[in-house]
């Protein structure tokens, strides 16, 4: 089993202990999602988030989280039973890891943590030694109260070997995105990154599940609100206005290989704006 699993981060081609250490991380992240089908999670769960565009697209960044939202709304939802397979899985690969909830059940999103550190001491690691006391970690979260109007998709994985994952659509996954850089309290460059990346692609937002979330959460909350793209055009290019750029750009930073950060110096209001008026979508 090792033998496959250090095949896996010799793919990766890492340069540096940082890139190691997210390499490490994402073959934990991988392994788990494998647990998780393991376990008939995807029957009930779909996989979402920066992660998902990272292992499903290959998104050019590393991501820390494996981000998850209910198929329907479950408010009684719990990690332990999946968490119980997860770890017996991880055994199975030779993985030792301990894996608990966290955070509040009356709270919509539900966390559970995992920590490892035996992938760490069990390969060959070219950047990464001095280190094989710490823990790995990858946070599990999901909304188990989504709004509604989104769109499942499923594809095929083959590390650790052939399962599938249920995910949301691109521009599903993508208005979500929308709704946390409107929303979210906070300023967070991974956010700002994976919305250029779904510019460049050419992805139209689900604008039915866009504004389902916008009147569930967040500053238009309970509001009766008619959206479209002019509207959302408008609310990006005021909350780009308001953005420190060189702090924002450094949150992604440590997430991208060296030759990727180069582009973080173009990161502006006046190249956000540009990123915003090449969306697409119903007017």
């Amino acid at each position: 089993m090792n033998e496959i699993i250090q095949q896996r981060l010799g793919a990766s081609r890492t340069s540096n202990a940082l890139e190691e250490a997210q390499a490490l991380r994402e073959i934990i992240q991988e392994v788990a999602l494998y647990a998780l089908w393991r376990a008939d999670f995807f029957a009930v769960a779909a996989f979402q988030g920066g992660t998902c565009l990272r292992i499903l697209q290959r998104l050019p960044r590393f991501s820390e989280d494996l981000d998850f939202i209910l198929l329907e709304p479950a408010p009684d939802f719990l990690w332990p039973p999946y968490l119980e397979k997860l770890l017996e899985v991880f055994a199975e690969w030779g993985i030792e890891a301990e894996a608990v909830p966290r955070g509040r059940l009356d709270k919509a999103i539900r966390t559970a943590v995992i920590k490892d550190n035996s992938v760490v001491n069990q390969l060959n690691l070219e950047f990464y030694r001095g280190q094989t006391g710490r823990k790995l970690q990858v946070k599990l979260e999901i909304d188990v109260n989504p709004p509604a109007g989104s769109v499942w998709a499923y594809t095929y994985l083959d590390f650790p070997t052939d399962f599938e994952v249920c995910h949301q659509d691109l521009p599903s996954n993508f208005a979500l995105k929308i709704h946390a850089l409107l929303c979210r309290e906070f300023v967070k460059g991974r956010d700002w990154y994976d919305f250029n990346w779904y510019v460049k692609q050419g992805t139209s937002p689900n604008m039915s599940l866009l504004s389902n979330a916008l009147v569930q959460a967040g500053p238009w909350a309970g509001q009766r609100l008619s959206m479209d793209m002019r509207w959302l055009k408008a609310a990006l290019a005021e909350k780009i206005k308001r953005i420190d750029w060189a702090k924002t750009a450094e949150d992604v930073a440590p997430f991208l290989r060296a030759t990727e950060q180069e582009s973080l110096k173009l990161w502006s209001a006046r190249f956000f704006a540009d990123r915003v008026s090449r969306l697409t979508g119903s007017e």
